[in-house]
């Protein structure tokens, strides 16, 4: 008899300890999910002044017609991108692809920056200036919403690492999520339409 009540005392702070470490996991998966709604917002900011440089660049830059195509191109690609991984913010895919659609928007948007050096018209529009500002703000928030993100995946990933978690992760169906690698261009390029 006192065998049994020890027995059920064992199951019960078991079944109790499994329970804290779902519990755990399913919180850290959580802030996976908030955190990346931060980099979400931040990227939509930054989608939607794209469109505004471009066109003001359009009456600059007349002969670069095929940069400021291959921009739009890139913002599409990464507008889709940043859909599938906001819908999945855990699929590892998703956000390897985000991140490549977003190198690949950087670098247009780091040779549209480059030819509008040459361009003293350019840099002296008022608008231009402020929307490079406001990219460059943008910028970095993305940056920091980017760190917050990896942070939480970072603790997840060590949540699922430590006994019991593999077992835990394994019954109920948790995986490891993927970092946001920040990109490995230069971004300084964003930063050549300065005011002197």
């Amino acid at each position: 008899m006192i065998a049994m009540i020890v027995l059920s005392v064992m199951v019960t702070i078991f079944a109790f300890w499994v329970l804290g470490v779902h519990k755990r996991l399913l919180n850290a998966r959580k802030r996976i999910k908030t955190a990346f709604s931060q980099i979400d917002v931040q990227f939509k900011r930054r989608y939607a002044l794209i469109p505004n440089l471009v066109e003001i660049a359009q009456g600059y830059m007349k002969h670069e017609r095929e940069v400021l195509e291959t921009i739009i191109t890139a913002l599409n690609e990464a507008v889709a991108a940043n859909s599938m991984a906001a819908a999945h913010p855990l699929v590892g895919i998703a956000v390897q692809h985000l991140a490549a659609s977003e190198d690949r928007l950087t670098v247009t948007l780091g040779r549209m920056f480059a030819i509008a050096e040459a361009c003293p018209e350019l840099q002296a529009n008022v608008s231009m200036q402020r929307l490079t500002e406001e990219l460059n703000d943008a910028e970095n928030k993305i940056a920091f919403a980017r760190q917050a993100y990896n942070d939480s995946v970072l603790q997840y990933n060590q949540d699922m690492l430590h006994f019991p978690g593999p077992a835990i992760a394994n019954m109920f169906g948790f995986h490891a999520a993927e970092l946001m690698q920040a990109s490995t261009l230069d971004l300084s390029l964003l930063q050549a339409v300065t005011v002197a």
